[in-house]
């Protein structure tokens, strides 16, 4: 791209470049100079008259380098120019950017779904850290797809509470811990809070003392007598 003609281009109207786009116009296969005449074409709206003169015009470029760089979006599937009929029945050209807007939403997508799952390993490991240091141990590779499995139906919240509960009980093993979580699921208790209701509970009816019947056998003597 020559450089006195990009210094022209950039001087000759405010143009908006979202910084999501400018990140990632390589990776719509675009070149500098193609995603630039792209975001001219973007700031004429998602659809508008074509009008090749008048963008020669706003850009300094000849009617050559205009139908070149058309031509170029066209083919990467990112513009296309369609024929329709006015109101008048005269046939006229426009510009159409939604192929555009669909890849570089279908990027975004791809984009997320990495960031997602990117935070869910990371949430993962998390996990099997504070599994470790619960035991006091390093997880065997088996260990670790069992706890991955778990994730699949199991909050990290309610996981977590099962650890607790099994290091309690003195047992640091991820199979006991599994049969933990079976028998919560089995009873319906979901959430953290409700499997912290359940323990308490049971806490408490295992710490109330056993109430003995008080009989005084002394008496019983004296009145025997």
């Amino acid at each position: 791209m020559n450089k006195d003609k990009l210094i022209e281009f950039l001087k000759q109207k405010s143009i908006s470049v979202p910084l999501l786009f400018f990140q990632n116009y390589k990776k719509l296969n675009l070149t500098l100079e193609e995603f630039l005449f792209l975001m001219y074409l973007k700031n004429q709206g998602d659809i508008f008259p074509f009008d090749p003169n008048e963008m020669s015009s706003d850009l300094g470029y000849s009617m050559s380098e205009i139908m070149g760089l058309l031509s170029s979006l066209s083919d990467k599937k990112m513009i296309t120019v369609e024929t329709f009929k006015n109101d008048k029945g005269i046939m006229e050209e426009q510009v159409n950017l939604t192929q555009f807007y669909e890849k570089v939403s279908m990027l975004f997508v791809e984009q997320w779904n990495a960031f997602q799952q990117e935070k869910v390993e990371t949430d993962d490991s998390h996990l099997f850290e504070a599994v470790e240091r619960e035991f006091g141990r390093t997880l065997s590779p088996s260990e670790v797809e069992v706890m991955k499995a778990w994730l699949t139906n199991f909050n990290q919240e309610v996981i977590l509470e099962a650890v607790k509960e099994a290091v309690l009980n003195g047992v640091s093993s991820v199979r006991y811990i599994d049969k933990i979580l079976y028998e919560w699921d089995r009873k319906g208790l979901k959430s953290r809070e409700d499997i912290v209701h359940m323990l308490k509970e049971r806490r408490k009816e295992t710490a109330d003392p056993v109430e003995v019947f008080d009989y005084d056998w002394f008496d019983e003597d004296d009145e025997e007598e």
